[in-house]
């Protein structure tokens, strides 16, 4: 068990490009498996443990936007959540107890990015 992790993945989809519709019910897009497999190596890539297991966890996330489009913030969390389950830093994104995200207009990022914080929810509880 440690105390936290900080991750800087690739600008997630939005959940509108995330799913798409398959034969009468939801499936994650093509974009979407893509997303969850570069944020699956980068988690593999780390030197830093990322598994949190059964834990609840607080998550916090910075959106680095990659242009000056309009953007719900909202729009972006399942896929990130999504592809943290996938690449097993938590057993399920049910434990994600407390959500923030902040949106990032002005930065030097190219092609934009997440810059994702982790903490146990028990560790914010003793600050």
């Amino acid at each position: 068990m440690h105390n936290q992790t900080h991750l800087v993945l690739p600008f997630p989809p939005s959940i509108n490009g995330y799913w798409r519709a398959w034969n009468g019910r939801q499936i994650i897009s093509k974009r979407g498996r893509e997303y969850r497999q570069a944020v699956a190596d980068i988690i593999d890539a780390t030197d830093q443990p990322a598994e949190f297991g059964g834990q609840t966890v607080m998550v916090s996330i910075a959106l680095m936007v990659p242009d000056r489009r309009k953007r719900d913030v909202d729009n972006y969390a399942k896929a990130i959540l999504d592809a943290l389950t996938h690449a097993g830093v938590w057993d399920d994104d049910y434990q994600v107890q407390a959500l923030n995200i902040v949106r990032i207009e002005n930065h030097d990022t190219k092609g934009g990015a997440a810059v994702v914080s982790i903490i146990p929810a028990h560790q914010e509880a003793m600050a």
